[in-house]
């Protein structure tokens, strides 16, 4: 039987713990390029014993911004500083993982502490936003311009140049992001895509874009590295995207070499009842796992040691990943094993206090 703190190997690499820290927005960088506060902010947790240590959503190319101080991949000038970030990540015994995405039609929003409005096109900071379909996130977001099939593998080759670009900076652990009502999401979702070409209509149509997009970025990242995708398991709302539709998609991303499924929900209606609450989203990813058969990530609202060591150990996630309690407590991992009476993953320098 797993526990929180046994190893987990995936292809040619191996997490010293199932602990993760999720991708988190910090909307802190100019021109996309990484800096110091992202070196101390991921610097800090892999410190902290964590054995995942995954770079917030980076976008693939400047319009997948979700706003205009978001981190990048979409240029060469972008790798050499996060070198620096995953060769401090990999020093201190964790593994560094990166999320490539794209905001689609949620993308151009100001700064979350400034309000996160949406900045019109015409605006100096703003750019035309993108979707399958032309239909606004919600009330005052751009309405995005629908994508056409030459523009949808314009995009997918940005994908693939930002995997190429990821493995140059030193990463081991690539994370697709197909949630949140992001553009990946908003294809695959009936309630942002109506379109009536092969990318839209049923479920085969709806998911054909991320399919293809694993496909061409499986193509240039290296078998022994593991591929993860981020989904939404549900819509939260009638007649949107289905837990059961994610076991079947589950299903398709583990035949294109997708080797883990991280677990999320929602994202793409504004207005959707979300139940949060503790482990809120555990039940999506225990769904997942056993229905596709494949490994899962959970995250959203764990907190507690024990908690964490019970989703490992009952087989309802392979990797746990934390967010918000990473960010009020960088050493949770550390504290975590010492709550649980395992050997702390501390570094030298600290093992006085462990």
């Amino acid at each position: 039987m797993p526990a929180l703190f046994d190893p987990l190997t995936i292809r040619g690499v191996t997490l010293r713990n199932r602990i993760g820290v999720s991708p988190m927005c910090q909307h802190s960088y100019k021109d996309g390029c990484s800096d110091d506060w992202q070196l101390v902010h991921l610097g800090a947790r892999a410190v902290g014993g964590a054995g995942l240590i995954i770079s917030e959503a980076t976008a693939v190319e400047p319009r997948g911004r979700i706003g205009p101080c978001d981190l990048g991949i979409w240029s060469d000038a972008h790798i050499d500083p996060l070198l620096r970030v995953t060769r401090f990540i990999k020093e201190q015994g964790a593994v560094a993982g990166i999320q490539i995405a794209h905001a689609g039609r949620k993308a151009c929003i100001t700064l979350p502490w400034t309000g996160g409005k949406p900045i019109p096109s015409e605006n100096l900071l703003g750019w035309r936003v993108v979707g399958p379909s032309p239909l606004p996130f919600t009330d005052g977001y751009q309405t995005p311009h629908e994508l056409g099939k030459d523009e949808i593998r314009e995009v997918q080759d940005a994908f693939r140049a930002a995997a190429a670009r990821a493995l140059a900076a030193g990463f081991n652990w690539l994370e697709i992001h197909g949630g949140h009502g992001y553009l990946i999401h908003s294809f695959y979702s009936p309630l942002s895509n109506h379109r009536t070409d092969e990318y839209g209509g049923g479920f085969e149509n709806r998911i054909r874009f991320l399919l293809e997009t694993v496909r061409t970025v499986r193509a240039v990242w290296p078998d022994r590295l593991p591929l993860a995708v981020r989904i939404s398991g549900t819509d939260w709302i009638e007649d949107g995207w289905i837990l059961d539709e994610s076991v079947q998609l589950a299903r398709r991303l583990k035949q294109e070499g997708v080797d883990l499924i991280d677990c999320s929900s929602g994202g793409n209606v504004a207005t959707a009842p979300i139940p949060v609450g503790a482990g809120y989203q555990v039940p999506i990813s225990e769904a997942v796992r056993k229905g596709a058969d494949v490994l899962t990530a959970t995250v959203g609202m764990i907190t507690a040691p024990m908690q964490a060591d019970e989703i490992i150990r009952n087989h309802r996630a392979d990797v746990v990943l934390l967010g918000r309690e990473m960010l009020r407590d960088p050493y949770w991992a550390l504290h975590a094993a010492q709550s649980l009476k395992q050997p702390a993953p501390a570094p030298l320098q600290y093992l006085r206090a462990f």
